[in-house]
């Protein structure tokens, strides 16, 4: 080989080492071999599932999918997972709700491996109840409306949409970067792991059901049943708590909107009094300002948010609005629980829970 041919395979082998590079970074997929597996073990009293409210409506054989006869079924019901730690000691049980497209996924392990914080919660002493959306994940949907479409006794435009998150919206909407594989100077977002975090994306069937109402009645017996628990939300489900709590205010004893899509500004003074009730704590990340690409903005959702607070308060409430890179965190995305400060962030909440809801 001459000096020639050394040099332009030593050209060639050195951009092949770059794309690889390049490559790499754009996006893993989840390695059973980054599960971060804690050293100390994980000791529960108790841990299942059940299902939370649901109705039963009768169907018919072609509203059925065509294989059975037309009896009865139940719908609208809502997936529950729990864990109760083998010590409980004067706390409320914690409900984690996920936002739009995801499921209960949202708080368990992390893309890269982390520990979720539905097991760190449970790990400082709290149960911790992790649900599925009506029509979501392992809750199910009615799939009645696809067969009546599908055999023609109604037409295709009385579908709802089953709504996705493309990988490339996301990075904008969940304010990680600008465009795709382009990340803020400063994100706290596992960005190499993002393939992983599209996985958790299911398609949103929330359109099949006339209303959240299934959601609200189900998270309120589920309080019920629990005789007294904290609400958590994220995102879309971030006004949920809200709703239940002027449903059920004796059982929903505290409120933590983590990053809501929207808060409400138009209560009655009889509204804001019961909400006045339950101390409420509303978390937002970096990057508010960042326009998402749809009819949606972080920046105002926030500023509702505060005027939410401000209402609420002006009746007696305790409602804490924080926005984190003003206090000096920056980085953070719509993901809070998945960031790389998740732990810190958990900890905070558990203080605040500690400081604002006594049982």
């Amino acid at each position: 080989m001459n000096v020639l041919q050394s040099i332009s395979t030593r050209r060639f082998l050195g951009i092949l080492i770059l794309l690889c590079t390049i490559t790499t970074w754009k996006g893993n997929a989840q390695d059973f071999t980054d599960l971060i597996i804690p050293e100390s073990p994980l000791i529960l009293r108790a841990q299942g599932s059940f299902y939370s409210g649901g109705e039963v409506q009768s169907q018919s054989f072609d509203e059925l999918g065509s294989f059975g006869p037309g009896q009865s079924i139940s719908v609208n019901q809502m997936y529950v997972r729990y864990m109760i730690p083998q010590t409980v000691e004067g706390v409320y049980p914690i409900v984690m709700i996920h936002g739009m497209a995801l499921t209960g996924k949202t708080w368990e392990t992390t893309p890269d491996g982390r520990m979720g914080w539905d097991e760190y919660f449970v790990r400082q002493g709290y149960p911790v109840y992790v649900v599925d959306q009506v029509a979501r994940g392992r809750s199910g949907f009615n799939q009645r409306l696809l067969n009546r479409v599908r055999t023609g006794i109604d037409a295709p435009q009385q579908l709802a949409p089953a709504r996705r998150f493309s990988d490339e919206f996301v990075w904008r909407n969940f304010r990680i970067g600008m465009e795709k594989d382009q990340p803020f100077d400063i994100t706290l977002y596992p960005v190499d792991y993002l393939d992983e975090f599209s996985k958790q994306g299911v398609p949103d069937l929330s359109g099949y059901i006339s209303d959240y109402g299934p959601n609200y009645s189900a998270l309120s017996e589920l309080a019920s049943n629990l005789e007294g628990a904290i609400l958590m939300s994220h995102s879309q489900s971030g006004f949920f708590p809200m709703e239940v709590a002027l449903l059920n205010q004796n059982n929903v004893t505290g409120i933590i909107a983590v990053e809501p899509g929207a808060c409400a500004t138009s209560l009655n003074e009889e509204q804001l009094r019961i909400l006045a009730q339950m101390s409420t704590l509303i978390v937002f990340g970096d990057y508010l300002e960042v326009p998402t690409g749809i009819d949606h903005s972080w920046k105002v959702a926030c500023e509702q948010c505060e005027t939410y607070a401000s209402q609420v308060n002006g009746v007696g409430g305790n409602v804490k609005v924080i926005k984190l890179a003003e206090s000096g965190i920056k980085g953070n995305s719509h993901m809070l629980m998945q960031d790389t400060n998740h732990i810190e962030l958990a900890d905070s909440i558990i203080q605040w829970v500690k400081d604002n809801i006594k049982k």
